[in-house]
Formats: C-alpha cells, structure tokens, sequence
C-alpha cells in the first residue's frame, strides 16, 4: 500500500472519528422515542412510563413512548430495526420480541444479532394465574387437572406465538406430559382481562399490578411464581419449585434498552451512560418495587453484551430441547 493511499485511508477514518463524536455531542438533538412492543395497559407499557421521564431528564431531551403490538413484539422489533439507526427510536426489548420469536414464527425475519443492548433495566416475577372458578389452589393442582381434562385440554393464553410465556407452557407440557390448547393475544392487557372474565383457564405472565389488583378482586387467582425460589417482592404466592409437578423449573423475565447494531458507538455510550444514571434513580427503584419489578444493577457494555449473547445462546438451546420448530 501506498503512503498517498495511507493517508487517504487515516483522513477517512479521522472524519469518521470525528463525525462520530460530533453525533454524540448533539444526542438527542430532538424527541427520543421508546418503543414498546405490546398495548398500553400491560407490565411492558407500565415500564416504560417509568423511564421515559427521568431517561429524558438524563438526555436533555423529551422521551415519549410509542406502543405496538403484535406477533410476539415482532411488528414493533421491526419497525425499530426499519428505521434510521442513530438512537432516536430505542427499543424495549426482552428475550420475547428479539431471541423467541423469530424462533417460532416463520414470518419473523428478524434475530437477536440485529439489535445491541445497550442496558438490562429489570428483572420482573413470572406467575402461573388462573381464572377465578377454576378448581386449583397451586400448580400441582394445575397440572393434575390437566392430566384428567383428556379431550378437553385447558386453554392457555399467551402474548403470542414464539412468545417467552408460549415457549414456557410448552416446556411444561414435555415435562409433565400434559397437553393445553394455545389461545394467542396481542398483549397482556387484553389477556388479562379475558382471565378475569374466564375465557381463557390460565396463563404464565409476568406479575403486576394490574394482575394483583384483579386477584384481590376475587377475579383471577395467583397460584405459583417461576424464580428458582420466592421473590422477596412476591413472598405470599409459592414457587413452583416447592411443589412436586415441577421440580428444578426456573425462569426469569428481564427487559432491557436495545438499538439497531448500526448505532454508532458514541450515541450508543451516551444512552448506555443516560440509562446507568436513571437505574440508581430512586424513584424510579421504588416505581418498579410498585410493579413487582427489580431494576438492573448497573453494568458496562461490554457486560451487557455478554448477558444477551449467553441469554440468546441459552434460548436457542431450549428451543432446540423442546423441537420448537417456524410455523
């Protein structure tokens, strides 16, 4: 190579440096939109409207949140990934939307590799609930109705095809040898209440208040919790692994920040600083305490890089386990 062409290629990368943190000087020079991939109303919405006012204090800049569902989060995931990548539309992602779905669903092009976290923001409880009348008091009640319901599966709702909750009640059917018929939604919200007015027999969600308000309404009933023991926020429902049915089951639901991988680095150092910043927020700890929810300890990037690719890698491994195959 050259001494012209050397430094041809040095000027070219000088400006692309220098560029760079010019983009990152002026993030955000506008509104910053929060892109939840479910309806207003569910646990993912309840979120987000902690954040978006403290993170946009941290930005200078307003943060609103937008709302899509559908397929699993997949139709929101996508409009993120569609548009410009420069940290203006920042998703809330979870293992559902960019790692499940497009292991499920065909039509989901998307994959997990597409987006970057930029930060985990929470840990949330996962339930088993039941509608009200139905004759269980715990999970092992659960599954030995199941057993005995042959021609008449129980129905189970989930947020959609290829979604964590779907991937979770199929698991426990291989695990149990029992059989339940899927009934999909576009979101909690509207599951929720269909639990409440018993269309659907029972459901694996995330904990919120909305849920908990229902159950002390005598509306739906919450029977099992899914961390490995009681959360110190859920301690009066059982985890199931203090019954006999399901032994050494374990899952947890977190939620984090992600942009396309394209964002480039100083936008992405900028949100991840701007999200570190709202998650020692007190405020916003005690909101997500509200919600059964633990906000994320803080971690760098290069350790939130290393969470989603072993929790993608992980993932994929129990889809391959269970024979999960794109309808």
């Amino acid at each position: 190579m050259n001494q012209l062409l050397k430094n041809s290629l040095a000027f070219i990368a000088g400006l692309a440096l220098a560029a760079g943190a010019a983009l990152a000087q002026n993030y955000p020079s506008k509104i910053v939109t929060l892109m939840v991939p479910y309806p207003a109303g569910g646990p993912s919405d309840a979120i987000a409207r902690i954040f978006n006012a403290p993170l946009g204090k941290e930005l200078g800049q307003q943060v609103i949140v937008e709302n899509l569902g559908g397929v699993s989060g997949a139709i929101a995931a996508q409009k993120v990934l569609s548009a410009p990548a420069d940290g203006y539309y920042v998703f809330q992602g979870s293992p559902n939307e960019v790692i499940l779905s497009p292991l499920a669903n065909a039509a989901v092009k998307l994959k997990a590799e597409d987006f970057r976290l930029v930060h985990p923001i929470i840990d949330a409880v996962m339930v088993f609930v039941v509608r009200k009348d139905l004759p269980v008091a715990n999970v092992d009640e659960l599954i030995a109705l199941a057993r005995k319901s042959g021609d008449k599966p129980l129905s189970y709702g989930s947020v959609g095809i290829g979604s964590l909750y779907h991937f979770i009640v199929e698991n426990v059917q291989q695990r149990t040898g029992t059989r339940f018929t899927h009934v999909p939604y576009k979101g909690n919200a509207p599951l929720l209440q269909d639990l409440g007015g018993g269309q659907v027999d029972f459901a694996v969600l995330v904990y919120s208040q909305a849920m908990g308000a229902l159950a002390d309404q005598g509306r739906l009933k919450v029977i099992g919790q899914l961390g490995a023991q009681r959360s110190e926020l859920l301690k009066n429902v059982p985890a199931v692994n203090e019954g006999q049915a399901l032994k050494n089951f374990s899952y947890r639901q977190w939620a984090g920040f992600m942009v396309p991988k394209a964002t480039p680095e100083p936008v992405v150092q900028r949100l991840h600083a701007a999200i570190r910043k709202t998650l020692q927020d007190p405020a916003v700890v005690q909101q997500l305490a509200a919600q059964t929810m633990a906000a994320s300890a803080p971690v760098s990037l290069a350790e939130a890089a290393q969470f989603y690719e072993s929790e993608t890698a992980r993932y994929r491994g129990i889809a391959r386990s269970i024979n999960l195959q794109p309808q």
